[in-house]
């Protein structure tokens, strides 16, 4: 895949989606992330990238307040929601993703999406009753399932699809959540090189309305996605740009030498 074209210097700048101020965590005395100032302009694919022990997981952590941050805030659309509860800040349209595949495997693949329609609108899905329960989310459903190349594997269950399409199921199933801003953590790793090229595909396909930050270690795929790249270093900013500028800094370089990274 070819590096992405910038974009820079073209029409108004964009609205700020998520924006981070000396966002700090620290762990029995060793700081994961020191002082991140992070923007990510509405309507973009931005990618965090970094060696192993970045902090990069620990950022997306932090955004999504499944942890507190020692210190520093964290803006959503302009809102301070450091404070925030992660079920809060979900309603609010800030949904992710997880390294580990999260869906139910004993369930079908529409079935799994019709579960994560139902808590977007707050209903109690009760599973011993029949499935004719969720009868009325299954259009919606099958729409989604269409977006992400799952329609023919609609009744297949989650345990028996191929590890790229389970991963594609999941996409479905945040995108059920109708997301504003999609949080990725690495939503290619562990895939061959066709079920990359495939999700690579929707991830570009489902941003057309929303906001896309990924953790990424498949750099070919930031540079072919992402117009805006922070490069992290021992939980610090190292270097901001688009894939051509970060490549190309030779502090960048540096901090992959050595370093255990696809």
């Amino acid at each position: 895949m070819a590096a992405r074209p910038t974009t820079e210097g073209v029409g108004p700048a964009p609205r700020v989606m998520i924006e981070t101020r000396q966002l700090a965590m620290e762990f029995s005395g060793f700081r994961a992330v020191d002082g991140v100032d992070l923007r990510v302009a509405e309507g973009s694919i931005h990618a965090l990238i970094g060696p192993n022990g970045a902090g990069k997981t620990t950022c997306f952590n932090l955004i999504t307040k499944f942890l507190t941050p020692t210190a520093g805030q964290i803006f959503f659309g302009g809102q301070d929601i450091t404070s925030f509860e992660p079920a809060a800040i979900a309603r609010r349209g800030l949904v992710r993703s997880f390294q580990i595949s999260a869906v139910f495997p004993g369930l079908s693949a529409v079935q799994n999406v019709c579960v994560a329609l139902q808590s977007r609108t707050r209903r109690l899905f009760q599973f011993w009753k029949s499935d004719r329960s969720l009868a009325d989310l299954e259009a919606e459903a099958d729409a989604i399932l269409e977006q992400v190349d799952l329609a023919a594997f609609r009744n297949v269950n989650a345990a028996l699809l191929p590890y790229g399409r389970k991963r594609a199921l999941e996409l479905a199933t945040t995108l059920a959540l109708d997301p504003r801003v999609l949080l990725l953590d690495e939503p290619m790793a562990g895939m061959s090189p066709a079920d990359v090229e495939r999700v690579s595909q929707l991830i570009l396909r489902i941003r057309k309305g929303r906001t896309i930050l990924m953790v990424e270690h498949n750099l070919p795929v930031v540079a072919a996605l992402c117009d805006r790249i922070t490069v992290l270093a021992r939980g610090r900013v190292l270097a901001e740009g688009d894939y051509r500028e970060v490549s190309g800094n030779p502090q960048v370089q540096e901090a992959y030498i050595g370093s255990d990274h696809d």
